[in-house]
């Protein structure tokens, strides 16, 4: 987590000046060059869709994410924009799915209802490229508003882990079944501060090497859960 945080604030350092960015006046010259949401904090629970029926969540699959969105308005009003950003992301699934390496690659099982252990995760960081079509009725003088955020995110997996632990053993290794290029549909909504967000993978968490008892693993993510806005 400590290397994730480190990315985050290179990455705002880094990208800082696009909050100097400016559009012109409408003509009358009634609006300030005001922009919103230039940075974001969210934290989801994430759900695996898609998968066996032997293969249940269990503990806690969270997902944090972080970025910074550059801001452009539409209208004069500034209540309509694009935004595209740039941010990282840790996405953690815990089930009985268990991930062994081998010889020639990855051996997929299902833990027995019975078996005593403690974690059994697969745990992904990547670097993403929200689009989004945003609405808002925000004013210049008005920081408490409606938001309503539509679009697609892209990301790239920078690195994932397979991770199983017991009282008695801990393994934990990197996974290149991973799927390297992941993408999927995003909608925000809220009013000020706190904001729903959901996340919906268009395509699998796996690539077409990894298989459970000959069938092709075909999860697809649903992240749900709350986004932060900041100027």
């Amino acid at each position: 987590m400590r290397h994730i945080l480190v990315g985050i604030l290179a990455i705002c350092f880094s990208l800082v000046s696009l909050n100097a960015q400016t559009v012109d006046n409408d003509s009358q010259g009634s609006d300030s060059d005001y922009l919103e949401d230039q940075f974001y904090l969210g934290v989801t629970y994430n759900f695996l869709l898609s998968k066996p029926e032997t293969v249940t969540q269990r503990n806690l699959s969270y997902g944090l994410q972080a970025g910074i969105i550059k801001d452009i308005p539409l209208n004069s009003k500034r209540t309509t924009a694009l935004g595209v950003g740039l941010g990282l992301a840790l996405n953690s699934y815990y089930t009985n799915m268990l991930v062994s390496e081998v010889s020639d690659g990855f051996l997929y099982s299902v833990l027995d209802d019975n078996a005593d252990f403690k974690r059994n995760k697969i745990e992904t960081h990547l670097i993403e490229m929200p689009f989004e079509f945003r609405w808002r009725n925000s004013t210049p003088e008005e920081y408490k508003f409606w938001r309503v955020y539509a679009g697609i995110k892209l990301a790239y997996v920078a690195g994932a882990r397979s991770k199983y632990v017991s009282d008695t053993e801990k393994i934990s290794f990197y996974n290149t079944n991973i799927e390297k290029f992941q993408y999927g549909a995003t909608f925000s909504f809220g009013y000020n501060t706190f904001n729903i967000h959901i996340h919906y993978a268009l395509n699998s968490l796996f690539n077409n090497s990894a298989e459970l008892n000959g069938e092709n693993i075909n999860y697809k993510p649903l992240r749900v859960g709350f986004i932060f806005y900041i100027l």
